[in-house]
């Protein structure tokens, strides 16, 4: 009797992950991270020309996808800014942390974090504080531009059937703890 009980137990569990997998896809973090790193090519010029100019390049982007709110993607990454005013040339790295909401655009098969903004920032050496507050709202424009046009994550048919199927048949996307769940709709 345990052993029916323990083997019915097994099959019915097999079924729903089973049929789960043919009603969504799911895209985890790592996922994430790894487009991330393939793609990120964050580099700007942003600034006053002839007054201040700051070049900044962003790089090891990790995601934590609806840990700390629902719905919202927690990037944190560092930036290298080199700055250049009538004041001299300066350089300062910055620990970054962003939140983006995830956005799914069926007709591409690619996730899009959009509404991107710079939630914290640490710069050392200290003394650029003040320089990084002024650019601060022309860095969060550049982040938003760049990733309303960058995809986060790109669906290939050629990687899996959950994604080909996924690519085929998803509207949207919902933001659970760690991953991106892609529900498919025929």
């Amino acid at each position: 009797m345990t052993r029916f009980f323990i083997a019915a137990v097994v099959l019915i569990s097999g079924l729903v992950v089973g049929c789960n997998q043919l009603t969504q896809y799911t895209v985890s973090e790592q996922e994430i991270n790894q487009a991330l790193a393939k793609q990120n090519n964050f580099s700007r010029d942003i600034g006053v020309p002839g007054l201040a100019n700051a070049h900044i390049t962003l790089r090891n982007l990790a995601s934590q996808i609806g840990r700390s709110e629902p719905d919202k993607v927690m990037l944190t990454g560092d930036a290298d800014l080199d700055m250049t005013s009538l004041f001299g040339n300066q350089k300062a790295q910055i620990s970054l942390t962003l939140r983006a909401h995830p956005v799914f655009n069926q007709e591409q098969g690619a996730v899009y974090l959009q509404e991107m903004e710079v939630t914290s920032a640490d710069v050392k050496p200290e003394k650029m504080q003040a320089v990084l507050q002024t650019i601060t709202p022309y860095l969060n424009q550049a982040l938003r531009n760049y990733f309303n046009q960058q995809p986060a994550y790109v669906l290939s048919a050629d990687r899996s059937k959950g994604e080909a199927l996924a690519k085929k048949y998803a509207k949207g996307l919902e933001v659970k703890p760690g991953a991106i769940v892609i529900p498919f709709v025929k």
